[in-house]
């Protein structure tokens, strides 16, 4: 009994994660849970998946097949701060919260590029597993790794404005080259996820959706795309890509005016894409990497320290 308390508390962050991508694919009730597919969307191994999807099934919010795997078992529709309460997911929030002060402390060169843990647990009032639990988000994300034998060390790579638009300069070469691939498809069901996802922000997500959320939704969209051109160079560079650009891209969200016009602009994508106009939906995808590259520009003061 223990032992199954323990593994609860260490991955009640991949738990409250798993929750969030149920809300925000808006998923119906039945709908397949698969551990790899999660294991990816989270970029964690398939076993702490595992231990989330099986306290997610205690809690009642997954049933277990035998040999098929979880499956949804009721919706969740209420905001999710209160799906999150409800399920004794509080721990989680205290990891997510001191994730962010760390990334903008680190941005604000707060932090020096070697930390030990110690001074993080004391700076930040962390208990071990909170600490690992932040540390292993961040690892994961790519922006430090552990040092041999002692300490972290956190990656130069996207901590001025200057990288995040570089970041966005390779998109803006490799994203619209993607729809053009041969064979490309973007699955109907796909597609749908993806416009239900604008239609979301548009109705009031922009406001109210956490950094995260926004982050996130804006991370599968663009993956989503390239995905569908079945070119593994295209999809792992993005993805690569995708990860080491988070930080600054949570600064940029100070400004979220701007993400009305993003949302318009992805569903006149996924409108030429339905009409199999690949090489119209090439160029506004490019235009629309474009436009979000200026406004970058034209707010960098924002990405500054």
């Amino acid at each position: 009994m223990k032992e199954q308390a323990r593994i609860v508390m260490n991955d009640k962050s991949i738990a409250s994660q798993i929750v969030a991508f149920i809300h925000a694919e808006g998923m119906a009730v039945g709908s397949h849970l698969p551990a790899q597919l999660i294991a990816d969307r989270l970029r964690v191994s398939r076993s702490p998946v595992n231990d989330a999807l099986a306290f997610l099934h205690e809690k009642g919010v997954l049933i277990r097949e035998r040999n098929r795997g979880f499956f949804l078992a009721k919706p969740v529709e209420q905001p999710l701060d209160q799906v999150v309460d409800q399920l004794g997911l509080g721990e989680a929030d205290v990891v997510t919260s001191v994730y962010f002060r760390i990334a903008d402390d680190r941005l604000k060169g707060l932090l020096p590029e070697e930390v030990s843990e110690q001074a993080l647990k004391t700076r930040y009032g962390l208990t071990n597993t909170q600490l690992n639990s932040v540390l292993g988000r961040i690892s994961q994300e790519g922006w430090a790794e552990r040092k041999p034998g002692y300490g972290w060390q956190f990656s130069s790579m996207l901590t001025t404005p200057d990288s995040l638009l570089k970041s966005y300069r390779l998109r803006l070469a490799l994203e619209p080259a993607a729809l053009l691939e041969p064979g490309y498809r973007l699955d109907p069901k796909v597609l749908k996820r993806c416009r239900a996802a604008e239609v979301h922000l548009l109705q009031g997500g922009i406001e109210t959706d956490t950094a995260d959320q926004l982050h996130d939704r804006g991370v599968r969209f663009h993956e989503s795309l390239v995905e569908a051109s079945g070119n593994s160079f295209f999809i792992d560079t993005i993805k690569r890509v995708n990860r080491v650009r988070r930080l600054l891209s949570y600064r940029s969200m100070q400004d979220r005016q701007r993400y009305t016009e993003h949302c318009k602009q992805h569903l006149n994508v996924l409108d030429l894409l339905e009409k199999e106009r690949n090489e119209e939906a090439s160029e506004e995808l490019r235009a629309h990497l474009r436009h979000t590259l200026d406004a970058l520009s034209n707010i960098s003061n924002i990405l500054k320290p």
